[in-house]
């Protein structure tokens, strides 16, 4: 059975970003008879104002997008983190790193998604230092995977990122780690979401290669940006979706991903345009680029 997923962050409201991304993934798994699944990737708290989740899950109810199952909170998933942990040290692929990021940005080159590691502690923590995060070790072998919406990607992971970090030096679990495990976990098959995470798939896999997890089918979806080219996010002041404009706001998230709605949906009842969707959904519609502008 196809099993797809929603997994915001909860560091604020939802925006018309991130409801692109949810759409797009609930009519994905809607049109193929499949289950959606919700999870709250809750792995900051410092960044997470109280009540975001449960305003997120409210936002996503109030325009018809009805998940399957439990939500699950990555918060409460420590222990599974932990022991993919424990797996990949007894591996002999995870190693402490005493770096800070200033020293790491000064010595390093710019690579896919900021300073490439060049591995000063891969082979120990100098001496004097003390171990602040965990990271993996990685190689120049190609990982390559065909996304059905932004084509083949390639990438090598040493020259790209380097070792990358598992586990923060506040002790908090990374996001690629987490999002291996839950997928894993949750029997998620295919992953639709937006371009600005293209660039994480490639460590994810490796992950999975690493823990001997399966790798879904991915379908990254294209990012709004303003006029300035800026993905519209809540760090770039992206106005929150308001549940009063659902109707219109689902309209405009169907012609972002190039479906075509009619004109008079713009104005019908939330579950009307849901149900519009659902049958009408072509994903080979959804425009192949990273990005686009709106509104």
């Amino acid at each position: 059975m196809y099993r797809g997923r929603f997994a915001p962050s909860p560091t604020g409201p939802l925006h018309f970003g991130s409801l692109v991304a949810a759409v797009g993934s609930f009519l994905e798994a809607r049109a193929r008879r499949g289950e959606w699944l919700v999870r709250i990737e809750d792995l900051d708290p410092p960044r997470e104002p109280a009540g975001a989740a449960g305003d997120i899950l409210r936002t996503l109810d109030a325009f018809g997008l009805h998940w399957d199952g439990e939500v699950v909170y990555q918060s409460r998933r420590q222990g599974a983190y932990e022991a993919a942990l424990a797996e990949l040290r007894r591996l002999g692929v995870l190693y402490a790193c005493g770096c800070t990021r200033r020293e790491i940005a000064d010595s390093a080159v710019a690579g896919v998604d900021g300073p490439v590691y060049p591995g000063t502690c891969r082979n120990g923590v100098p001496a004097g230092r003390e171990g602040r995060t965990l990271r993996v070790r990685t190689d120049d072998a190609a990982i390559a995977f065909e996304d059905r919406m932004q084509g083949r990607v390639e990438s090598r992971l040493e020259r790209d990122v380097g070792d990358f970090v598992l586990r923060r030096a506040d002790g908090f679990y990374a996001y690629q780690l987490a999002v291996v495990v839950d997928d894993a976990a949750q029997g998620v098959n295919d992953v639709v979401r937006g371009a600005d995470l293209l660039g994480s798939t490639a460590r994810q896999i490796h992950l999975q290669r690493l823990l001997g997890l399966p790798t879904p089918a991915y379908a990254h979806l294209p990012i709004a940006v303003d006029a300035e080219g800026a993905k519209l996010s809540k760090q770039t002041g992206a106005e929150p979706v308001r549940i009063e404009h659902a109707s219109e706001l689902w309209w405009d998230a169907l012609w972002f991903l190039g479906q075509e709605p009619p004109a008079d949906l713009r104005t019908a009842p939330v579950a009307v345009i849901r149900d519009w969707a659902i049958a009408h959904w072509h994903a080979a519609a959804v425009p192949r680029t990273a990005a686009m502008r709106f509104p």
